[in-house]
């Protein structure tokens, strides 16, 4: 009979061969992207049916690949007012929330230093003020306006979670809500930070990472506020075969400008704008899987340089 102590010798050495196994596929990301576009979904609308679904579903995914919950909960509950149409004054107020995890770092100081990365969840549902469609009453799927970010932030969590014994800092894992209605979501969590807000050294959002073109280009706002941010986000991406565009400022447009206003370093990450955006032609057929996979590498290199060393993180404002 085997003894327990070599029993449990095996389990841990099979589990360690498991979870080193986690990588980012393109076969997961358009698993993601399947489920948060489906027709049941509605467009991910705050306060809806489709839009609690996708809430389960990334608690599912947090629990399953080792994002801890903080608090003993994954949501963070808010009330969000909707956008109305012109001449119609009372917005209609709706509960929804975002979905927060973490990872802990292993040094003993650097680990209550948080790196955040973060994308919105909600979208359009049926359209709306914010719609750029003639379309009534038609599902603004949002293949790349967010479902592209949230798949994202799933697959770079789980790689992640499998090399978290190189952590030096924490990562927080924030899917926002309500982003679509006035980057609701990250206001909230910045005014109510479920870490302190000070501890928080960099924000990198992804919002609409979909859609890489044939130049591999990846656009990024905010690169400046932290020290050489600008030269180490353009030499790492050419090192992987992309073309950055990187700004030092241009901090604006989705929810990393929340945590820049409460002066923390961010970046903006997107692959560009398209005709599609806003519009029930968001779909998933026009993402480009096997880009966003690069665009994704990119990004998970990039947490891990600056997580699992002493790089200097402090704070540069921009004009």
């Amino acid at each position: 009979m085997m003894k327990k102590e070599t029993l449990f010798l095996l389990l841990t050495i099979f589990c360690a061969s498991v979870f080193s196994q986690a990588e980012i596929t393109e076969d997961e990301l358009k698993d993601h992207l399947l489920f948060l576009t489906s027709e049941v979904n509605g467009g991910r609308y705050p306060g809806g049916k489709g839009n609690k679904l996708v809430v389960k579903y990334i608690e599912s995914e947090f629990k399953k690949m080792g994002v801890h919950p903080i608090k003993k909960k994954y949501k963070q509950t808010f009330k969000a007012a909707l956008r109305v149409e012109k001449g119609i004054e009372k917005k209609p107020v709706v509960k929804t929330c975002n979905v927060i995890g973490f990872v802990e770092g292993n040094d003993p100081i650097l680990k209550s230093e948080y790196i955040v990365l973060g994308a919105h969840y909600d979208h359009l549902g049926l359209g709306g003020p914010s719609s750029k469609s003639d379309k009534k009453n038609a599902i603004h799927y949002g293949a790349d306006d967010n479902a592209s970010g949230t798949a994202a932030l799933l697959e770079i969590a789980e790689k992640i979670v499998s090399q978290q014994q190189q952590l030096k800092r924490s990562i927080l894992f924030i899917a926002f809500g309500a982003e679509e209605q006035g980057l609701l979501g990250s206001k909230y969590f910045v005014e109510n930070p479920l870490v302190p807000i000070s501890q928080i050294k960099l924000m990198i959002n992804m919002d609409m990472v979909g859609r890489l073109n044939d130049q591999k280009q990846v656009y990024m706002g905010g690169a400046g506020t932290f020290p050489d941010g600008v030269n180490f986000m353009s030499e790492l991406g050419k090192s992987l075969g992309l073309n950055p565009v990187v700004h030092a400022g241009s901090v604006g447009g989705s929810d990393h400008v929340s945590f820049y206003k409460k002066n923390r370093s961010v970046l903006g990450m997107h692959t560009g704008a398209h005709p599609q955006y806003h519009t029930p032609e968001d779909t998933i057929d026009l993402i480009n899987i096997k880009g966003e996979k690069q665009v994704c590498e990119y990004i998970y290199k990039t947490i891990m340089k600056l997580a699992t060393t002493t790089y200097e993180m402090t704070f540069i404002k921009q004009d």
